[in-house]
């Protein structure tokens, strides 16, 4: 028998088998991640970034009316500006999934 005081330390075995079932569940659904994609867009539709749940970058596309050798960095620009986007939209939907995995508990450091 545990000291008063202890909380629910008598039931760490079950606690153990929790974290290890919701070590599996964020890994299936890493898994399915893969599987999804966001889209973003920048300068009106100019430059499109198609990312994974995993971001990696799927398909990037560019209107050839914005490719002018004389100014590289307005490309430069719309295709950072895209592909922050993406990664913004990835990390809400990594955080949209981990709420449903954690019941909407939201859990420092796993996102």
């Amino acid at each position: 028998m545990l000291p008063k005081g202890l909380g629910n330390l008598g039931n760490l075995p079950g606690m153990m088998k929790q974290a290890m079932e919701m070590k599996e569940r964020m890994e299936q659904m890493k898994d399915q991640l893969a599987d999804e994609t966001v889209e973003a867009t920048a300068g009106g539709g100019m430059v499109s970034v198609v990312m994974n749940g995993k971001f990696e970058v799927v398909s990037l596309s560019v209107d050839p009316e914005i490719i002018d050798p004389n100014d590289p960095e307005m490309l430069e620009t719309m295709v950072r500006a895209g592909m922050n986007e993406a990664v913004h939209r990835v990390q809400e939907l990594v955080q949209s999934k981990m709420k449903e995995l954690t019941g909407g508990i939201d859990i420092p450091g796993l996102t």
